[in-house]
């Protein structure tokens, strides 16, 4: 063409789906896969129970669910949103105040997409794909970020996070992910408030992604966005993908504070709106189920057993996982994941696992080179040695090599297995080549 036509960041990959290709080629040629590379409990074999599929029936049966809801969504559904945020007695909205989105991911593309180009929000690293790459692909820089510890249980650098926005006068914005993905960190309250308070004296707005926000267990408390923002202006990501489960509904929301706060910021969720009457509104007959769902007696019940499950397989993880050698473990105590740490300078291009079949062999190599990064080696070595799929933690734009695995399997003793597994050909593969 007679220029490139691409927008710069074009060659970020999403490698949550991207090794799916991989496996997929694997399974053609005999390998069993064990997919632990998405959070889609459904997939990975949840039960959707009979009351919830009952709500949806009926409201599919509801002319009304085939038509177009108004741009910022079905009225009951933000009514009924509205009246959750502000029981809570923190910050209040109105109906004003809600968009609904064809699932976060819509939400987080939009809220990069409305920036000027010039505009930069500061994100944990590591921090969860579709953020990163929404804010790349926004920019065409790399993003700024703030790091999280493995070594601290994966605590946020607070001081970092301030020397960054008073240095970086592009930065207008602060990413939190609360529960944690890839880390599964829970966030408690003070850390919280002083994240609030950094945005307050830089005059910045916030941007929580909340979408785990129902599932936290082991003991762990936290706070939602609007319980201690004040007169920050920010914005609450959410969703049902992961609280119902419910991920093919696409269907998620935006909760705006303190809009008339600051001009600038209002100036910007008008843009995210004017988007969105572009593209008329987003899916009705999920709007439409989700005040019936959560008002449903069993549904608390029901989130309630999923918690004690995803409970019971991160402490599975952790025990399995914080007695092997080379590695750093933290308990998971929120979403659905845990992240392995490799040490330091442990990993290398020299190390192997066995691969059975000579084909295999051939296509793992094929697609490796000395320019790869060492713990998507590992994550590739391992998948075509077990069959099992994790998630390199580099693809979570961190320097820090390690993998992310799911803790969606609904058999415990089949998930100890595969941890298990996993534990012993981290050793074997570190002492191929050391």
């Amino acid at each position: 063409m007679r220029f490139d036509v691409a927008k710069s960041g074009n060659g970020l990959t999403y490698e949550i789906r991207n090794i799916v290709s991989v496996a997929n080629k694997l399974k053609e040629d005999g390998t069993q896969i064990i997919w632990e590379n998405i959070g889609d409990p459904i997939a990975k074999g949840e039960k959707i129970p009979d009351w919830m599929k009952d709500i949806i029936a009926e409201v599919a049966r509801d002319d009304n669910s085939y038509a177009y809801s108004p741009t910022q969504g079905n009225n009951e559904a933000i009514e009924f949103l509205v009246k959750e945020n502000n029981g809570r007695g923190g910050a209040q909205i109105t109906k004003d105040d809600v968009i609904f989105f064809n699932g976060i991911g819509d939400a987080i593309a939009r809220s990069y997409s409305a920036l000027r180009v010039d505009a930069r929000i500061i994100m944990p690293e590591p921090t969860y794909s579709t953020h990163l790459l929404a804010e790349v692909l926004h920019a065409s820089f790399p993003p700024n970020s703030y790091r999280m510890n493995p070594y601290n249980n994966w605590e946020p650098d607070l001081k970092e996070l301030e020397r960054k926005v008073k240095s970086h006068n592009a930065i207008v914005g602060i990413l939190v992910i609360n529960p944690d993905n890839p880390t599964g960190f829970v966030y408690d309250e003070a850390t919280l408030k002083e994240i609030v308070a950094i945005a307050k004296k830089y005059d910045l707005f916030l941007i929580f992604d909340e979408i785990y926000r129902k599932i936290i267990y082991n003991g762990k408390k936290s706070a939602m966005l609007a319980d201690l923002i004040g007169d920050v202006p920010g914005v609450s990501l959410q969703g049902v993908s992961k609280e119902f489960p419910w991920p093919g509904a696409r269907c998620g929301w935006m909760e705006i504070y303190n809009i008339d706060k600051d001009r600038s910021f209002k100036r910007y969720i008008n843009a995210i709106l004017n988007q969105k009457m572009a593209e008329v509104c987003s899916t009705t007959l999920p709007q439409i189920a989700v005040p019936l769902i959560i008002t449903n007696p069993n549904y608390e019940k029901h989130l309630e057993k999923r918690k004690k499950h995803y409970e019971k397989l991160s402490n599975i993880a952790y025990n399995v996982f914080k007695n092997v050698p080379y590695t750093v473990v933290n308990r998971t105590d929120g979403a659905f994941y845990a992240s392995v740490v490799f040490n330091e300078s442990v990993l290398n291009n020299k190390q192997i696992l066995p691969i059975k079949n000579k084909n295999i062999d051939d296509f793992v190599k094929s697609i490796l080179n000395d320019n790869c990064e060492h713990d998507k080696r590992f994550v590739y070595y391992l998948l075509a040695s077990t069959g099992i799929c994790v998630i390199p933690l580099t693809a979570f734009f961190t320097q820090l090599q390690g993998f992310r695995i799911t803790l969606l399997e609904p058999d415990a003793e089949k998930f100890k297995n595969t941890v298990k597994t996993v534990a012993d050909k981290i050793v074997e593969y570190v002492e191929s080549y050391k």
